[in-house]
C-alpha cells in the first residue's frame, strides 16, 4: 500500500537524544486494541438480549464469547507467520477491516450459525491483530523507548476492560445489542482512517529474516517468558473468573461492581508504571508485580474477612497486573528479536490458553474444594512463575537498562 502524506513516520523524525513518542500513532494501536477486546466481551454483558433477540439460551449465546477466542487460538500463529514478508500496515489494516465486517455482520446477522461464524471470524481478525500491534509500536520509535511505546499500545486492552464493557453494557440496555456492534463498527471504520493518517508503514521481514514456529521458540528466553505468561495469566483467571463466588464468601457479593472498578482503575495505575520504567527496570517489575500478586493471594486467603482488606488486596492485584502485558510482551520481543511477531501470535495462543485454562481449573476448585483452595493454588502457580522468571536472568529477563533493537 502506498503510504498517504499524512502519515507521521515516527523515524524521520531529527536525530536526538529523546525525540517524543509518537502518540497518535500508538493510540491508534491502542484503539485497536480496544475494539479487539470489546468485540470479546461485548456478548458477556449482553446475554439476556442476545437470548431473547435470536430466541436462543443464554448459554447459547455465550457460545459467541467462546468462539472468538477459538477464533483467535487456533489461528494467531499461522497467520502471523504467513503474513511475515506483506508490508506491515497492511496487515494492521486487514485485522481491522476484519472487525469492521464481521462486528457489523454480527449486528445484521438473524441466523445464528451464521453469527458463530461471524464471531470465530472476528477472533481470527483479533489474532492477527495481536500478533501485529507490539512489534508495529517497536518499530515507530527508538529501542531505548520501545517499553514506553509499547505500554502506550497495550492500554486499550485494560481500558477495555474496565470502562469499555460496563458503557458497552449500558449502551446495550439503551439502544439494543445489535445497534451497539453497529456502534463498535462505526468507530472501527474511524480507526481505520486514523491508522492511514498517523501509523507509519514498514517492510515486511526479507525471505532470510523470517524464523518459523519452532526457530522462535528455540530461541534462548523465549519459552522462558511463555511458560511465565502461561503460569501468571492462569493464576489471574482463576481468581478473575471466579471473583463473585470468591467476594459471596466474605459477603461482599453485593460489591462486585466496585471490586471489579477497583480492580481496573489500580490497572491503569500499573500501566503508568510500567510504562515509565519498563525500559530500565524490566526484570525487577516482573519480579515484583509476581511477589505483589503472591502477597494479594496471601491476604485474600487468610484475612480477607476485612472489607477494607479486599479492597486494598484488590487494587495491589489490579497494579500488579495491569502492567503485565507491557512487560510480557517487551520480554518476549526482545529475546526473539527477528522472530518478534512470531513470538507475539505464540503469546496471543499461550495466553487464551491459559484463560480458557482458568476457567476450567477455577470450576473445578470451586466445585471439589471450594474457594479456600483458591489460594494455595495461586501460591503454587505465582511460586513457580517467579522460579522461572528468576531463573532466566540471561535471557528473558535480563537485568538492568534494556538495549534490544
Amino acid at each position: 500500500m502506498t503510504q498517504m502524506s499524512c502519515t507521521a513516520d515516527a523515524r524521520s523524525a531529527p536525530d536526538v537524544l529523546e525525540p517524543p513518542l509518537p502518540l497518535s500513532g500508538l493510540l491508534a494501536l491502542a484503539m485497536t486494541g480496544f475494539i479487539a477486546i470489546l468485540s470479546e466481551t461485548l456478548p458477556a454483558g449482553l446475554l439476556a438480549q442476545i437470548s431473547a433477540g435470536m430466541q436462543i439460551s443464554e448459554a447459547m449465546s455465550g457460545q459467541l464469547v467462546t468462539v472468538y477466542a477459538l477464533g483467535s487460538l487456533l489461528t494467531a500463529i499461522p497467520l502471523v507467520t504467513l503474513t511475515q514478508g506483506w508490508r506491515r500496515r497492511p496487515v494492521l489494516l486487514l485485522a481491522i477491516v476484519g472487525f469492521l465486517l464481521f462486528n457489523t455482520l454480527t449486528a445484521l446477522s438473524q441466523s445464528y450459525p451464521l453469527t458463530l461464524v461471524a464471531r470465530f471470524m472476528t477472533g481470527v481478525a483479533a489474532g492477527l491483530a495481536w500478533g501485529v500491534i507490539a512489534g508495529h509500536a517497536r518499530r515507530m520509535v527508538s529501542p531505548a523507548q520501545q517499553g514506553r511505546a509499547m505500554a502506550v499500545a497495550m492500554i486499550g486492552a485494560p481500558v477495555a476492560l474496565s470502562l469499555g464493557v460496563p458503557a458497552g453494557t449500558w449502551l446495550g440496555e439503551l439502544i439494543g445489542w445489535r445497534m451497539t456492534f453497529a456502534v463498535v463498527s462505526v468507530a472501527t471504520l474511524g480507526l481505520v482512517v486514523w491508522v492511514l493518517c498517523r501509523v507509519p508503514d514498514f517492510d515486511g521481514h526479507e525471505p532470510g529474516q523470517r524464523p518459523g514456529v519452532a526457530q522462535v521458540l528455540r530461541t534462548p528466553g523465549v519459552l522462558a517468558v511463555l511458560l511465565v505468561i502461561f503460569t501468571w495469566v492462569l493464576a489471574h483467571n482463576v481468581l478473575y473468573t471466579y471473583i463473585v463466588p470468591f467476594l459471596a464468601a466474605v459477603e461482599l457479593a453485593a460489591s462486585t461492581g466496585l471490586v471489579l472498578l477497583t480492580f481496573g482503575i489500580a490497572a491503569l495505575a500499573g500501566i503508568a508504571l510500567v510504562g515509565a520504567w519498563v525500559d530500565r527496570h524490566l526484570r525487577r517489575l516482573v519480579l515484583l508485580s509476581l511477589a505483589g500478586f503472591a502477597l494479594v493471594a496471601l491476604v485474600l486467603g487468610f484475612v480477607g474477612q476485612s472489607p477494607a482488606l479486599v479492597f486494598a488486596s484488590v487494587a495491589l492485584w489490579g497494579l500488579t497486573y495491569g502492567g503485565a502485558p507491557t512487560l510480557l510482551q517487551t520480554a518476549s520481543a526482545d529475546a526473539a528479536g527477528e522472530g518478534a511477531d512470531v513470538a507475539q501470535s505464540m503469546i496471543v495462543t499461550v495466553w487464551n490458553l491459559a484463560i480458557a485454562a482458568g476457567g476450567v481449573l477455577g470450576g473445578l476448585l470451586l466445585t471439589q474444594w471450594g474457594v479456600g483452595s483458591f489460594t494455595w493454588v495461586l501460591l503454587l502457580l505465582i511460586g513457580l512463575a517467579l522460579l522461572i522468571a528468576a531463573r532466566a536472568h540471561r535471557h528473558g529477563f535480563a537485568p538492568g537498562a534494556r538495549v534490544a533493537g
